[in-house]
């Protein structure tokens, strides 16, 4: 457990969560991102503001998302009953649109025309051009050639959004290079465009306005899961990219007696360049404006990284998920990329329910730990479903006998 109100108290007024996160910006940038610091502290404490934002949420995005009992699942993996947050069925089908709505209300009020982000899985990237069609903004997303190929279902929903797809064709043409791309486009007219970062990652406030806006996800599944059993759960289990779904649901139980473990991805080895387990890997270092444990080489930069979920292969983790692991809050799990796509086909002929592949590394975990936890409950955050990745699962690793 943390200290008490910890989330009012962290990150501190120059953005960092213990030794993580700050702002570490071009000088061009730095008013900027205060304006951007200044309104949403203003947006926080504003009723007008939360109350559009609730109704957004529960008239557009279709909120509150259930937590489901996965009976069948359970059954099959013994000891613990494994619960699943349903953010698959929240509008565009995963937990991005929740921090999309708000930063895009957000750039509304501050008088921006444009929305710019990278994607790595397409999920933020469609979650934010449906917010753009909402607020009547112009939207532009930058995703690594790889990704395009890998999830072209999302990229062809993005264009019939009407948002202008960006294709990044240097590095290793994923996650990482998608964000330096749109970055470098931000910094061409930062006046009229406003960068809305995909997860809690990158210079304050934004790690800390996309926790913010998640909180939506463990306020409800605290409820729901005590309405329905009785009891908190044992245990809360999310996969980690960057950490945004997972500080979604970590957030409503860090100061209760829950273990919460965050599950990264193994992807095919231990060396670098074949995995993206940051945590379990990586070094402090300083990436895309804030300050984290990230995969480095032997000179310091980013390491290449590697999943078959595409919204997990980034080479840091979120500010605020580096403190809590550091401090011993969180538990670190992983899944590879083989105990992933057997989840995936696990969860959807067990329970009629097809899960992303980054959602599917969650569910591996679960699985694997539920065995050992007899009585107990074990919460996952579903974090979306697994329309994007059906070509690329069925195509790549056909159907299971």
């Amino acid at each position: 457990m943390l200290e008490k109100d910890y989330l009012s108290k962290n990150p501190n007024e120059d953005g960092y969560f213990g030794d993580y996160g700050g702002a570490f910006l071009p000088p061009q940038l730095i008013d900027h991102f205060k304006k951007i610091s200044d309104l949403y502290e203003e947006a926080s404490g504003s009723e007008s503001f939360q109350e559009e934002l609730r109704g957004i949420r529960k008239h557009y995005q279709g909120r509150p998302t259930p937590v489901y009992h996965a009976k069948n699942l359970s059954a099959k993996a013994g000891g613990a009953q494994i619960y699943l947050k349903r953010e698959d069925l929240n509008h565009t089908g995963a937990h991005k649109l929740n921090h999309c709505m708000g930063e895009a209300l957000l750039a509304k009020h501050l008088g921006k025309k444009k929305l710019i982000a990278e994607t790595g899985a397409g999920q933020h990237g469609v979650a934010l051009a449906t917010a753009a069609a909402y607020f009547n903004l112009e939207c532009e997303i930058h995703m690594g050639e790889v990704d395009i190929v890998k999830e072209k279902p999302n990229v062809i929903r993005m264009n019939i959004l009407g948002c202008k797809v960006v294709p990044v064709s240097h590095g290793l043409r994923t996650l990482k290079e998608a964000v330096d791309s749109a970055f470098e486009a931000y910094l061409a007219d930062p006046e009229n465009s406003i960068y809305c970062i995909g997860s809690v990652v990158g210079p304050h406030p934004f790690p800390k306005m996309v926790r913010d806006f998640q909180r939506i996800v463990g306020t409800e599944a605290k409820e729901q899961i005590l309405e329905m059993t009785g009891k908190l759960p044992e245990h809360v289990v999310a996969c980690v990219g960057g950490g945004s779904n997972a500080m979604g649901i970590f957030s409503a139980f860090l100061e209760d007696d829950v273990q919460l473990h965050g599950v990264e991805p193994m992807g095919k080895g231990t060396k670098l360049g074949e995995h993206a387990a940051s945590l379990a890997y990586g070094s402090e270092g300083v990436l895309h404006g804030f300050k984290s444990i990230m995969l480095q080489t032997e000179g310091g930069d980013p390491a290449p990284v590697y999943s078959v979920a595409s919204g997990l292969d980034y080479p840091s983790v979120g500010p605020e998920q580096a403190h809590l692991f550091s401090v011993g809050r969180t538990v670190l799990g992983s899944a590879n990329d083989t105990e992933a796509i057997d989840s995936f086909y696990e969860l959807s002929r067990l329970e009629g329910i097809i899960p992303a592949l980054e959602s599917a590394h969650a569910t591996a975990y679960a699985t694997k730990i539920a065995k050992d936890h007899p009585g107990e409950n074990i919460l996952v955050n579903l974090s979306g479903r697994g329309d994007k990745d059906i070509d690329f699962v069925v195509e790549n690793f056909g159907y299971p006998e």
